[in-house]
């Protein structure tokens, strides 16, 4: 057996003969396991190595008061604060190379809260009966790999087994991987970029990486906002250089690529150097024509491509959105400049293009 340790994260009293199995696959491979019981309801299916009262233990939840409600909802929600303090425990420890988990949304749930808890980089595999869906609460700012489970995870067959082993497979060979040769560590700086914001950041990054500076680059998708500002919040980033500030746009008008509240926040309160500018704020996005919400019929729509339709911001949206951008940078502690673009915001936004509208410009 090798020195690494996967830890698998699972309610065995309702998947304990698929968790045996994926333990007695990563063995074949060479790797030490240490199975971890989040059930509540009826006794394990096989035995765990971490048991069901340890793991609400670390997360101060009263397991005994859980199992007399024998509410699944705050059990699932519970047990995922539980299992996130256990394993980042673990982590700290030593105990944990890796994090392995099957199931459906309760187990998902469960598994990815506690493999949100470790570091980027850490290996986390969830095989998910959700994989193909929005995975999004799943993931959050982390880097888990959610892996289609194609069939329900409910026993070994021809289907689950296959997939269950290569899950296994996937993960041994993740913890078992060379340790990797990177180049020196040089300061690290988050930047936003969009498709339509590329030229700009481009050539921003490669000034920067000339003078020594390694960039990180966001897509604004939502979740790519929500992870920059996660790896800032952990520490990893020196500067910000946020070009492309287009998720406020959605967060306030309800579009589909929303980061969340704490989108252009985090910098300014841990006093980082921050560069800023309005990329893409002229635009809300959603998916397909079709998707467009019925009340924004009228409003100027541009379908970008077949998945994704653009809807230009108003004047007054605009106002808005400057305002949201004045009181999170002057809330800040750090230093901060804030560019803006005299010939519009955006690709599209340009003379002659679909969303070309000063006064919307000016507004903002």
């Amino acid at each position: 057996m090798s020195d690494r340790t996967v830890v698998l994260v699972g309610t065995l009293d309702t998947k304990g003969d698929e968790y045996a199995y994926l333990c007695a696959r990563l063995h074949l491979h060479g790797v030490n396991t240490l199975l971890v019981d989040a059930g509540t309801l009826e006794p394990p299916r096989t035995e765990p190595d971490i048991d069901r009262l340890e793991v609400a233990a670390a997360g101060g939840v009263d397991l005994d008061a859980l199992i007399r409600a024998r509410d699944r909802g705050e059990a699932v929600s519970a047990m995922a604060r539980a299992a996130a303090a256990l394993i980042r425990r673990l982590y700290d420890e030593g105990r944990c190379d890796g994090v392995l988990a099957a199931g459906g949304s309760g187990n998902t749930a469960i598994a990815t809260a506690a493999m949100q808890a470790l570091p980027v980089g850490v290996p986390k595999l969830m095989v998910s009966t959700v994989a193909a869906g929005n995975t999004r609460d799943y993931v959050g700012a982390s880097d888990v790999a959610m892996m289609a489970s194609v069939t329900d995870v409910a026993g070994i067959n021809s289907i689950s087994g296959r997939i269950l082993a290569n899950a296994a497979a996937a993960m041994a060979g993740m913890v078992q991987a060379p340790p990797l040769d990177l180049p020196e560590q040089r300061p690290l700086i988050a930047a936003t970029m969009f498709g339509v914001t590329t030229p700009c950041v481009t050539a921003a990054r490669e000034i920067l990486e000339e003078r020594g500076y390694e960039v990180l680059v966001f897509h604004a998708t939502g979740t790519g906002g929500d992870a920059m500002e996660g790896l800032i919040d952990s520490g990893f980033i020196t500067a910000v250089l946020d070009i492309t500030t287009t998720e406020l746009c959605d967060q306030l008008v309800g579009g589909v690529l929303a980061a969340g509240p704490n989108r252009l926040a985090v910098a300014g309160r841990k006093g980082l150097p921050q560069v800023v500018s309005l990329g893409a704020l002229d635009m809300v996005n959603f998916g397909a024509r079709d998707t467009v919400p019925p009340q924004f019929e009228g409003r100027n729509l541009y379908v970008h491509n077949p998945s994704v339709t653009l809807m230009r911001t108003t004047p007054d949206e605009c106002v808005e959105l400057g305002r949201i951008i004045a009181g999170k940078l002057s809330g800040g502690s750090g230093p901060v400049a804030l560019f803006m673009p005299l010939n519009g915001v955006s690709a599209i936004d340009v003379e002659g293009g679909p969303f070309h509208d000063p006064a919307a410009d000016q507004a903002l």
